[in-house]
């Protein structure tokens, strides 16, 4: 049985902290536990001091602020939109998804901390309302500047060019429950819903963009085009880079494909939907398959390429034809590529199947970031939300990548970085000439987390 203990006075600070009624729950070898949520300058959400040391290198949030016009009347604004995103982004990657939280979260000695303020004397963050009319103001123009920002962050990742990179091309579902513009209806999910455009280099799981785009799936031709803007920018910063464009049979683009042969160092290889055509010429290598099963009783799987030609295409390109015989029967698998310098089993194998580890990227940004969160209404809004998430994907794959590199958490998913290491409690006293935070002496990371300190701190000096 639990019950309560009211205290004298609820209020404790003028601002913020409020005390709460004492719980007395189960007892112990006779001795009753009273719990209660009065903890003085706790946060659950220490580790997010490791991704504020990272943020401090990248400048990612400092360039993404300025990105965005603030037309605010400066002489009455409390909170800088640096501090808005940081606040913000920082939330996200504690998983903290909505901005009903930031009324929880808003004295949050941590956060506080990481946008800058100091944790006791300085006022609190911003609330759920100031949140929520920052989202819905900003505009077009900005949208495209943070664009920009996310893919020069991307190009700046990197400290010598790149002698290949590949373009990783999907997009997936945000499912929508309101009156949000341009949500369609999608046969497919059978849901009115967002169809996302997430680009990831394939070689690194880094994050290049990420762009909201309405329920249904996007025609090759606005696809070409955008892969014609994005290509042309990193061209500028990597003259000699090869850059690849690897996605399902959605991205076997005619107008991209018919582009590829002007541009030098540029190739693809993408999924093609099978048809009459390319059974009738693949037919030696599929009736061959099935014939030694037939024999054997034994799975077979082949692989052949021949040249093909679409009836809408400009000029032939090489088409893989994969075939698997089981007792579940025949599956047929096509790829188109530009790429004739290698064996079809190792460019299916090695080159095409490996963008499967994309979806664990999305996963990632979609499953543990929320980034499905498409609750606002206008869609600038919930393409600014979109962003948000993915600079907090920025800032955790780069925590795993680079400061948690040879540590078992270096290819952890983004929820186990989220409880192992950003949700460490810390107690944090502010004094007169410096900050005290001490985290606890039992902490399952402690030797990780000081080794990234250490690594951010010589980076710093």
């Amino acid at each position: 049985m639990v019950t309560t203990k009211t205290p004298p006075c609820t209020m404790i600070d003028k601002k913020t902290e409020f005390s709460t009624p004492e719980l007395d729950i189960f007892p112990i070898q006779n001795k009753n536990i009273e719990l209660s949520f009065n903890g003085d300058r706790i946060s659950s959400d220490g580790g997010l001091l490791l991704l504020r040391e990272l943020d401090s290198q990248l400048n990612l949030l400092l360039s993404a602020s300025n990105c965005i016009h603030d037309e605010r009347d400066q002489r009455y604004i409390d909170h800088s939109v640096k501090e808005l995103l940081t606040q913000r982004v920082f939330q996200i990657a504690a998983g903290y998804e909505d901005c009903n939280d930031c009324n929880d979260l808003r004295a949050d000695m941590i956060l506080k901390l990481c946008a800058g303020r100091l944790p006791q004397s300085d006022n609190d963050l911003a609330s759920q309302p100031t949140m929520s009319r920052l989202e819905n103001t900003v505009t077009r123009t900005d949208l495209f500047r943070l664009g920009k920002c996310l893919i020069d962050n991307f190009i700046n990742s990197y400290s010598i060019a790149p002698s290949v990179i590949i373009l990783d091309c999907d997009d997936t579902n945000n499912d929508t429950y309101g009156q949000q513009e341009l949500a369609l209806f999608n046969n497919y999910y059978n849901e009115y819903c967002y169809m996302p455009l997430h680009i990831y280099e394939g070689l690194s799981g880094k994050l290049i963009t990420t762009i909201l785009k309405p329920g249904r799936r996007n025609k090759q031709a606005n696809v070409a085009r955008l892969l014609h803007k994005l290509i042309a920018h990193l061209r500028i910063q990597w003259p000699k880079t090869i850059i690849i464009v690897r996605g399902d049979s959605h991205f076997a683009s005619k107008d991209f494909m018919d582009w590829t042969p002007s541009q030098p160092k540029v190739g693809f290889i993408t999924g093609l939907s099978g048809n009459s055509k390319l059974h009738e010429l693949a037919h030696v290598t599929i009736e061959s398959a099935q014939r030694e099963f037939k024999q054997y009783q034994k799975p077979v799987k082949r692989y052949h390429s021949f040249m093909y030609k679409a009836q809408s295409w400009e000029s032939y390109q090489r088409v893989i034809v994969k075939v698997e015989v089981s007792t579940m029967g025949t599956n047929i698998r096509y790829i188109v590529t530009d790429m004739n310098d290698f064996r079809a089993r190792d460019l299916y194998e090695k080159g095409y199947c490996a963008r499967g580890s994309m979806e664990l990227r999305i996963k990632d940004h979609k499953l543990y970031l929320k980034s499905d969160r498409s609750s606002c209404t206008k869609f600038t809004a919930n393409q600014f939300r979109l962003f948000l998430r993915s600079m907090a994907y920025i800032l955790i794959h780069t925590l795993q990548k680079e400061v948690l590199k040879g540590s078992e958490y270096a290819n952890a998913t983004m929820k186990t970085i989220q409880i192992k290491i950003i949700k460490t409690a810390a107690w944090v006293k502010e004094m007169k000439t410096k900050i005290k935070i001490e985290l606890p002496q039992f902490c399952t990371t402690k030797n990780e987390q000081i080794r990234g300190y250490e690594k951010l701190i010589i980076l710093r000096t």
